[in-house]
């Protein structure tokens, strides 16, 4: 659909259709993340909407949008995990049969949410690794069976639906906002948030976040045009799309100031700073606006500034991953394959004379080989300060051991850690 951009007559009669389902979620002002930016930092809390994500604005918008005879066929959709539960959520509400598609690799957590959300009403398919290949096995049966297809960002109606976070910002600030920062997948938030911006508040910059291993919006950009990424890391999921859509890439050509970047670690990083500062759970795209706010800490400084928590359906089995990723990045945490001498009283000599004070062995694995003179091992050892690695490597040179830092070389990392 070429030259649609949201109406605020469109979005502000989404918020009426929506009044029938959503709370009006928080905004809410941080006053350790205010500190630390020197900036006013209010978190707009769409992890506390009733399926936990700011999805079932679009979701319900799209379907209650749809005619009586459209509703009787059922509707079909898409999702890693969020809009799947929003969809769930209004078939069960309107009385109205969905199937759901969703990633082999969506957390139980989220499988186990849409199934309490849609009740008896929905059945589940898993097909695919990533979204978009779920997606397209999605949209081939809603074509062959005539039902409508709920698309998780790229149509006008969940567009409009998601440009609802926008105006309750707008009446909740109560002030002009200077920033908003929003996470982006496919860019229906984005898209819906920068647009009613647009026209109410154009001098505020709104700033679209993408994690690094699937920066879809950034890379179609700089091209100019929407573009498939060959490859993404799945790891922050909610915002895990090979591309954007169509319609939102317009939009958000037209209304977002910048598009950037977060990696996955920094992303971690966040998470577990809110959950301990904060008392925050969110999941790894809930934190993403927030993770971005280092890149701009010049720029907001003395500003308003709203970061969009978009939800917190995370699965407590991620959270080792999460903690990994996050010491990964930090450059607390720090693997090696050592060739040890096969003798004994090896590794106890590692430990007395290359192990630092505070430093910790967390991961040993090793293989012992015969008839060979050293077996190599795979060591993670954990620091307290990540300037503490100059001493560990210069201790190694010093006693003469033989090893490779595997967080250098990220192929042999993936293979053997």
């Amino acid at each position: 659909m070429k030259n649609y951009f949201p109406h605020l007559s469109d979005i502000i009669r989404a918020k009426n259709t929506l009044n029938e389902v959503i709370s009006t979620t928080p905004l809410i002002h941080t006053f350790n993340l205010s500190e630390r930016y020197d900036a006013r930092i209010l978190l707009k809390r769409e992890d506390l909407q009733m399926v936990r994500s700011y999805k079932i604005r679009g979701a319900y918008n799209k379907i209650r949008s749809l005619s009586p005879e459209e509703l009787q066929k059922g509707v079909v959709c898409a999702s890693a995990g969020n809009h799947a539960q929003g969809v769930a959520y209004s078939c069960h509400k309107l009385g109205i049969r969905g199937t759901i598609y969703m990633p082999t690799t969506t957390p139980k957590q989220k499988i186990t949410q849409v199934k309490f959300f849609g009740r008896e009403d929905i059945d589940i398919v898993l097909v695919g690794d990533t979204f978009d290949a779920s997606s397209r096995e999605a949209i081939q049966y809603a074509e062959q069976s005539g039902k409508p297809f709920i698309h998780p960002f790229d149509d006008p109606k969940i567009i409009e639906g998601q440009a609802t976070v926008g105006l309750e910002i707008i009446e909740a600030a109560g002030t002009p906002i200077d920033y908003v920062f929003v996470p982006i997948g496919g860019g229906g938030l984005a898209a819906g948030i920068s647009s009613y911006f647009k026209q109410v508040s154009p001098e505020t910059r709104i700033i679209g976040v993408e994690p690094a291993g699937a920066a879809s919006m950034r890379a179609a950009f700089d091209l100019g045009h929407v573009t498939e990424l060959p490859e993404i890391d799945k790891f922050v999921d909610g915002a895990a799309v090979k591309q954007v859509g169509t319609i939102t890439y317009d939009i958000c050509r037209q209304a977002l100031a910048d598009v950037i970047s977060v990696p996955e670690g920094k992303i971690c990083t966040t998470m577990l700073e809110l959950y301990n500062l904060n008392a925050i759970v969110t999941e790894p795209a809930g934190a993403l606006s927030i993770a971005a706010l280092d890149q701009y800490a010049d720029q907001i400084r003395g500003k308003n500034v709203v970061c969009i928590v978009s939800g917190n359906n995370n699965d407590i089995t991620r959270m080792e991953e999460i903690r990994e990723r996050s010491l990964l990045y930090e450059g607390l945490k720090h693997y090696f394959m050592v060739r040890f001498p096969q003798r004994s009283g090896a590794l106890l000599s590692f430990v007395q004379k290359v192990m630092g004070p505070n430093d910790d062995i967390t991961h040993f694995a090793y293989s012992k080989k015969t008839n060979r003179e050293q077996g190599p091992a795979i060591i993670g050892i954990e620091l307290q300060r990540k300037e503490d690695l100059a001493g560990l490597l210069e201790r190694m040179k010093e006693y003469d051991v033989a090893f490779e830092h595997l967080n250098d070389k990220p192929d042999l990392f993936e293979m053997l850690i």
